[in-house]
């Protein structure tokens, strides 16, 4: 089993870095993103089947392509690697597996053996360009709603929400969804995942990260269950086929929107070094309504989860993830994301400084 870098220890606590996920790979945002002083690149997969967000912007054409049947080659993990470090930056890992990936493993369709070859492909070539991470998800974005109408933030910002009221059946069957799925079913169907995928991983040397369901509502939507919506089924996860090579894609939003407290889930997950990154972002409000918001106005206290991370000795990167929609910003959202790493920054070099 390949050994894992501890995201926490006892040592002299090196600077938590503060990363930034995009899709594009251009010489522009990348020299952007230095400039705001940003150190580690995610990097989010081009899956037009999926609900559109920030990340699928249209100056997305210079990337990494990850997909059925679009696994990059070392080569080009490799160019893509070193174009990054060009700017001064680093390529640490892929965002997320997109779901025409995991789709037909999560559903147990035909289909998902091909995917499941395809992954450990990916895993092996990731692990080759020395590319660290592999962050995914199980939950079929784009099948169900993330979520409903916006809302309007200070200065006539406009941040995302979610309110189960204005969906109209939550219990009525998701478009391409032939029957409802009972929660053992997907339990089995990622247990599979992981008895397959983890050894890849660890003989290769890449950690996969494993992120909530967003919305973590009720058990099921449009007969889908919703296995990561609270803290017992991560830790189940955690669990069910032990890897040192298998944590968590940590998302402060997510868990805020389940109502837990942000310094305590830190801690419960640093206590077993469970925490590959962090996706830094709040809401105001929990389940069955809340909106996102600027990361300086939501329900935890940003500076006080830095200073949990910095007291448990996380040295990984925290990204900024989702951000409201700021006058005159672009489909990335640049001025907001501008915003919100210097804001991040700003916090975490004064708590690492006192």
């Amino acid at each position: 089993m390949a050994e894992r870098t501890a995201c926490c220890s006892d040592e002299t606590t090196k600077p938590i870095r503060v990363g930034v996920r995009t899709r594009t790979l251009s010489n522009a945002r990348l020299r952007y993103i230095r400039q705001l002083g940003a150190t580690d690149i995610f990097v989010d997969h081009a899956d037009t089947a999926e609900e559109p967000d920030e990340f699928n912007d249209r100056d997305g054409t210079e990337t990494v392509a990850v997909g059925r049947d679009a696994i990059p080659s070392v080569e080009e993990l490799d160019a893509a690697k070193e174009r990054v470090e060009s700017h001064g930056l680093t390529l640490t890992g892929i965002q997320s597996l997109p779901y025409s990936l995991y789709g037909d493993i999560m559903f147990g369709r035909d289909g998902r053996e091909e995917a499941l070859d395809q992954i450990k492909t990916l895993l092996r070539n990731l692990g080759e360009a020395e590319i660290p991470i592999l962050g995914y998800q199980w939950n079929p974005r784009g099948v169900v709603p993330m979520r409903t109408r916006p809302v309007k933030l200070r200065g006539e910002a406009e941040g995302t929400a979610f309110d189960l009221e204005e969906i109209d059946n939550p219990d009525a069957l998701a478009p391409g969804i032939d029957r409802e799925y009972t929660e053992e079913e997907f339990w089995d169907n990622y247990e599979r995942f992981l008895q397959e995928v983890l050894p890849v991983a660890e003989e290769a040397g890449v950690q996969m990260a494993l992120h909530p369901v967003d919305p973590p509502v009720i058990e099921s939507l449009g007969g889908i269950p919703r296995l990561f919506r609270n803290v017992e089924n991560f830790e189940h996860a955690m669990e069910l086929v032990p890897s040192d090579n298998h944590g968590l894609k940590l998302c402060l939003g997510c868990f805020s929107q389940m109502g837990e407290n942000a310094n305590e889930i830190i801690r419960r997950f640093a206590e077993d070094d469970d925490i590959v990154f962090i996706h830094f972002r709040d809401v105001v409000g929990t389940v069955p309504k809340f909106n996102e918001t600027f990361v300086d106005e939501g329900n935890f206290s940003t500076a006080e989860a830095v200073e949990t991370l910095d007291d448990v000795g996380y040295d990984g990167v925290v990204i900024p993830d989702h951000v409201p929609k700021m006058e005159g910003d672009d489909d990335w959202r640049h001025r907001a994301r501008g915003f919100t790493i210097g804001y991040l920054r700003g916090v975490v070099d004064s708590v690492q400084r006192s």
